[in-house]
Protein backbone atom coordinates (compact mmCIF):
# COMPACT_ATOMS: atom_id res chain seq x y z
CA UNK A 1 0.00 0.00 0.00
CA UNK A 2 1.64 3.37 -1.05
CA UNK A 3 0.47 6.19 1.07
CA UNK A 4 2.15 9.75 0.48
CA UNK A 5 3.07 11.33 3.38
CA UNK A 6 5.77 13.55 5.44
CA UNK A 7 5.71 11.01 8.05
CA UNK A 8 4.21 7.11 8.11
CA UNK A 9 4.19 4.94 11.05
CA UNK A 10 2.53 1.65 12.32
CA UNK A 11 2.05 2.39 15.57
CA UNK A 12 1.23 5.08 17.94
CA UNK A 13 4.26 6.24 20.45
CA UNK A 14 3.93 6.97 23.83
CA UNK A 15 4.47 10.92 23.05
CA UNK A 16 1.82 10.49 19.76
CA UNK A 17 -0.74 9.14 22.86
CA UNK A 18 0.19 11.70 25.31
CA UNK A 19 -0.17 14.50 23.17
CA UNK A 20 -3.42 13.46 21.68
CA UNK A 21 -4.83 12.85 25.03
CA UNK A 22 -3.78 16.43 25.91
CA UNK A 23 -6.43 17.62 23.49
CA UNK A 24 -9.23 16.71 25.41
CA UNK A 25 -8.55 19.56 28.01
CA UNK A 26 -8.57 23.63 27.36
CA UNK A 27 -4.85 24.07 27.73
CA UNK A 28 -3.67 21.55 26.23
CA UNK A 29 -5.71 23.24 22.61
CA UNK A 30 -4.30 26.27 23.68
CA UNK A 31 -0.53 25.44 23.65
CA UNK A 32 -0.35 23.14 20.65
CA UNK A 33 -2.93 25.32 18.37
CA UNK A 34 -4.45 21.98 17.77
CA UNK A 35 -7.66 20.17 18.42
CA UNK A 36 -9.60 16.52 17.94
CA UNK A 37 -12.23 15.14 15.65
CA UNK A 38 -13.13 11.83 15.88
CA UNK A 39 -14.90 9.09 13.58
CA UNK A 40 -15.53 8.03 10.46
CA UNK A 41 -18.54 10.66 8.89
CA UNK A 42 -17.08 13.48 11.20
CA UNK A 43 -13.44 13.28 9.66
CA UNK A 44 -14.31 12.90 6.19
CA UNK A 45 -16.72 16.19 6.45
CA UNK A 46 -14.02 18.08 7.62
CA UNK A 47 -10.58 16.73 6.12
CA UNK A 48 -11.52 19.37 3.35
CA UNK A 49 -11.63 22.23 6.22
CA UNK A 50 -8.77 22.08 8.11
CA UNK A 51 -5.05 21.45 8.11
CA UNK A 52 -4.33 18.24 9.27
CA UNK A 53 -1.50 17.87 11.84
CA UNK A 54 -1.99 13.98 12.61
CA UNK A 55 -4.35 11.15 11.11
CA UNK A 56 -4.84 8.22 13.39
CA UNK A 57 -6.68 5.33 11.40
CA UNK A 58 -6.85 1.35 10.83
CA UNK A 59 -5.93 -0.23 8.29
CA UNK A 60 -9.23 -0.82 6.44
CA UNK A 61 -9.59 2.37 6.86
CA UNK A 62 -6.44 3.65 5.34
CA UNK A 63 -6.88 1.25 2.33
CA UNK A 64 -10.32 2.89 1.34
CA UNK A 65 -8.30 6.63 2.05
CA UNK A 66 -4.94 6.12 0.41
CA UNK A 67 -5.16 9.84 -0.90
CA UNK A 68 -5.50 11.55 2.22
CA UNK A 69 -3.07 14.14 3.30
CA UNK A 70 -1.75 14.98 6.89
CA UNK A 71 1.72 16.11 8.07
CA UNK A 72 1.85 12.38 10.32
CA UNK A 73 0.25 9.61 9.35
CA UNK A 74 -0.32 6.33 11.87
CA UNK A 75 -1.77 3.07 11.31
CA UNK A 76 -3.58 1.79 14.55
CA UNK A 77 -5.68 -0.83 15.55
CA UNK A 78 -9.03 -0.11 17.33
CA UNK A 79 -7.59 -0.78 21.11
CA UNK A 80 -4.84 1.83 19.69
CA UNK A 81 -7.33 4.13 18.90
CA UNK A 82 -9.44 3.43 22.17
CA UNK A 83 -6.03 4.52 24.48
CA UNK A 84 -6.59 7.94 23.10
CA UNK A 85 -10.44 8.17 22.06
CA UNK A 86 -12.72 10.91 23.83
CA UNK A 87 -15.69 8.36 22.27
CA UNK A 88 -17.10 5.47 24.14
CA UNK A 89 -17.20 3.48 21.12
CA UNK A 90 -13.91 4.28 18.91
CA UNK A 91 -14.36 4.04 15.18
CA UNK A 92 -12.10 4.04 12.91
CA UNK A 93 -10.35 7.21 12.42
CA UNK A 94 -9.57 10.49 14.57
CA UNK A 95 -7.82 13.47 13.12
CA UNK A 96 -5.56 16.22 14.79
CA UNK A 97 -6.22 19.36 12.91
CA UNK A 98 -4.54 22.73 13.12
CA UNK A 99 -7.19 25.65 14.96
CA UNK A 100 -7.81 28.05 11.92
CA UNK A 101 -6.97 32.03 12.58
CA UNK A 102 -9.62 33.66 11.39
CA UNK A 103 -10.30 37.40 11.92
CA UNK A 104 -13.99 39.37 12.08
CA UNK A 105 -15.02 40.96 9.31
CA UNK A 106 -17.97 42.98 10.78
CA UNK A 107 -18.18 44.54 7.06
CA UNK A 108 -19.03 41.74 6.01
CA UNK A 109 -22.06 40.69 8.75
CA UNK A 110 -24.42 43.55 7.45
CA UNK A 111 -25.95 41.66 4.89
CA UNK A 112 -26.60 38.24 6.43
CA UNK A 113 -28.38 36.93 9.29
CA UNK A 114 -25.88 35.59 12.06
CA UNK A 115 -26.09 34.38 15.77
CA UNK A 116 -24.80 35.98 18.85
CA UNK A 117 -23.96 33.50 21.83
CA UNK A 118 -23.88 35.06 25.17
CA UNK A 119 -22.38 32.34 27.80
CA UNK A 120 -23.98 29.60 26.31
CA UNK A 121 -21.82 27.24 28.54
CA UNK A 122 -22.65 23.41 27.34
CA UNK A 123 -20.83 22.02 24.62
CA UNK A 124 -23.75 19.62 23.94
CA UNK A 125 -25.65 23.07 23.28
CA UNK A 126 -23.04 25.14 21.46
CA UNK A 127 -22.54 21.95 19.40
CA UNK A 128 -26.46 21.61 18.37
CA UNK A 129 -26.42 25.35 17.74
CA UNK A 130 -23.21 24.97 15.23
CA UNK A 131 -25.40 22.46 13.52
CA UNK A 132 -28.38 24.20 13.26
CA UNK A 133 -26.43 27.39 12.19
CA UNK A 134 -25.22 25.38 9.37
CA UNK A 135 -28.67 23.72 8.27
CA UNK A 136 -30.26 27.46 8.53
CA UNK A 137 -27.23 28.78 5.75
CA UNK A 138 -25.88 31.43 8.64
CA UNK A 139 -22.15 31.26 8.08
CA UNK A 140 -20.85 33.68 11.32
CA UNK A 141 -21.49 33.09 14.81
CA UNK A 142 -20.41 35.71 17.17
CA UNK A 143 -19.47 34.17 21.22
CA UNK A 144 -19.08 35.50 24.22
CA UNK A 145 -15.53 34.47 25.83
CA UNK A 146 -17.34 32.95 28.04
CA UNK A 147 -19.08 30.59 26.08
CA UNK A 148 -17.68 27.26 25.34
CA UNK A 149 -14.90 25.87 23.41
CA UNK A 150 -15.70 25.15 19.81
CA UNK A 151 -12.62 23.12 19.99
CA UNK A 152 -13.76 20.74 22.86
CA UNK A 153 -13.88 17.27 21.85
CA UNK A 154 -17.83 17.08 22.84
CA UNK A 155 -18.78 20.56 20.74
CA UNK A 156 -16.72 19.51 18.03
CA UNK A 157 -18.39 15.93 18.02
CA UNK A 158 -22.16 17.07 18.39
CA UNK A 159 -21.47 19.66 15.13
CA UNK A 160 -21.24 16.51 12.92
CA UNK A 161 -19.18 18.28 10.54
CA UNK A 162 -21.00 21.27 10.65
CA UNK A 163 -17.49 23.15 11.63
CA UNK A 164 -16.21 22.57 8.57
CA UNK A 165 -18.89 25.60 7.11
CA UNK A 166 -20.22 28.01 10.38
CA UNK A 167 -17.32 30.09 11.76
CA UNK A 168 -17.03 31.10 15.70
CA UNK A 169 -15.72 34.50 16.37
CA UNK A 170 -14.78 34.63 20.05
CA UNK A 171 -14.69 38.26 21.30
CA UNK A 172 -15.90 40.70 24.16
CA UNK A 173 -19.46 41.39 23.16
CA UNK A 174 -20.14 44.76 24.31
CA UNK A 175 -17.66 46.07 22.15
CA UNK A 176 -18.67 44.38 19.52
CA UNK A 177 -22.11 45.32 19.56
CA UNK A 178 -21.43 48.86 19.98
CA UNK A 179 -19.48 48.81 16.60
CA UNK A 180 -22.94 46.92 15.15
CA UNK A 181 -25.58 48.69 16.87
CA UNK A 182 -26.69 51.72 14.21
CA UNK A 183 -26.22 49.51 11.46
CA UNK A 184 -28.05 46.32 11.80
CA UNK A 185 -31.03 44.92 13.72
CA UNK A 186 -30.38 42.94 16.91
CA UNK A 187 -33.22 40.29 17.76
CA UNK A 188 -32.73 38.24 21.41
CA UNK A 189 -35.41 36.48 22.71
CA UNK A 190 -37.66 37.15 26.18
CA UNK A 191 -40.02 35.88 27.92
CA UNK A 192 -41.73 39.60 27.46
CA UNK A 193 -40.91 40.28 23.89
CA UNK A 194 -43.61 40.33 21.05
CA UNK A 195 -44.64 37.28 19.67
CA UNK A 196 -42.15 36.33 16.91
CA UNK A 197 -44.89 34.56 14.99
CA UNK A 198 -46.62 38.33 14.32
CA UNK A 199 -43.37 40.05 14.35
CA UNK A 200 -41.99 41.88 11.28
CA UNK A 201 -38.48 40.01 11.20
CA UNK A 202 -35.45 41.14 8.68
CA UNK A 203 -33.79 39.41 6.04
CA UNK A 204 -30.56 40.08 8.35
CA UNK A 205 -28.92 40.75 11.25
CA UNK A 206 -28.35 39.22 14.41
CA UNK A 207 -30.13 37.17 16.39
CA UNK A 208 -28.72 37.21 20.24
CA UNK A 209 -29.42 33.87 22.45
CA UNK A 210 -28.66 33.59 25.83
CA UNK A 211 -27.23 31.83 28.63
CA UNK A 212 -29.08 28.45 29.27
CA UNK A 213 -29.86 29.60 32.93
CA UNK A 214 -29.94 33.46 33.31
CA UNK A 215 -30.66 34.33 29.46
CA UNK A 216 -28.93 37.41 27.48
CA UNK A 217 -27.03 39.34 30.14
CA UNK A 218 -28.19 42.81 31.37
CA UNK A 219 -25.22 44.23 29.90
CA UNK A 220 -26.63 43.37 26.29
CA UNK A 221 -30.11 44.57 26.71
CA UNK A 222 -29.12 48.11 26.04
CA UNK A 223 -27.93 46.85 22.14
CA UNK A 224 -31.31 44.28 21.69
CA UNK A 225 -33.52 46.31 19.52
CA UNK A 226 -36.31 43.77 18.63
CA UNK A 227 -37.63 41.54 21.53
CA UNK A 228 -38.79 38.68 20.39
CA UNK A 229 -41.01 35.95 22.24
CA UNK A 230 -41.69 32.62 21.44
CA UNK A 231 -45.23 31.53 22.89
CA UNK A 232 -46.20 28.31 23.91
CA UNK A 233 -49.19 26.87 23.29
CA UNK A 234 -52.20 27.11 24.02
CA UNK A 235 -51.51 30.45 25.21
CA UNK A 236 -51.83 30.74 29.11
CA UNK A 237 -51.39 26.94 30.03
CA UNK A 238 -49.14 25.65 32.66
CA UNK A 239 -46.15 25.07 30.80
CA UNK A 240 -42.21 24.29 31.35
CA UNK A 241 -40.80 27.58 32.69
CA UNK A 242 -38.41 27.97 29.51
CA UNK A 243 -36.75 26.42 26.37
CA UNK A 244 -33.60 24.23 25.65
CA UNK A 245 -31.17 27.42 23.88
CA UNK A 246 -30.46 25.28 21.00
CA UNK A 247 -34.38 24.69 20.61
CA UNK A 248 -35.37 28.02 21.19
CA UNK A 249 -32.38 29.15 18.47
CA UNK A 250 -34.09 26.12 15.89
CA UNK A 251 -37.54 27.98 16.11
CA UNK A 252 -36.17 31.40 16.19
CA UNK A 253 -34.18 30.61 13.25
CA UNK A 254 -36.25 28.90 11.12
CA UNK A 255 -39.05 31.64 11.61
CA UNK A 256 -36.15 34.07 9.84
CA UNK A 257 -36.03 31.74 7.18
CA UNK A 258 -39.59 31.04 6.67
CA UNK A 259 -40.33 34.58 6.19
CA UNK A 260 -37.35 35.34 3.84
CA UNK A 261 -38.82 32.34 1.84
CA UNK A 262 -41.74 34.29 1.64
CA UNK A 263 -40.92 37.10 0.28
CA UNK A 264 -39.29 35.05 -2.58
CA UNK A 265 -42.52 33.22 -3.63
Amino acid sequence: MHINACLYTYMLSKNQIKFIQSLARKKGRVESGCFLAEGNKLVEDTLHAFECRMLVATPQWWEQHTHVQADVKVEASRDELSRVSQLTTPQDVLAVYVVPQRSLDIELLHDQLSLVLDTVQDPGNLGTIIRIADWMGIRNIICSPETADVYNPKVVQATMGALARVVLHYTPLVPFMEQVKDSMPVYGTYLDGENIYRKTLSTHGLIVMGNEGNGISSALEPYISHRLYIPNYPQGAVTSESLNVAVATAITCAEFRRRESELKM
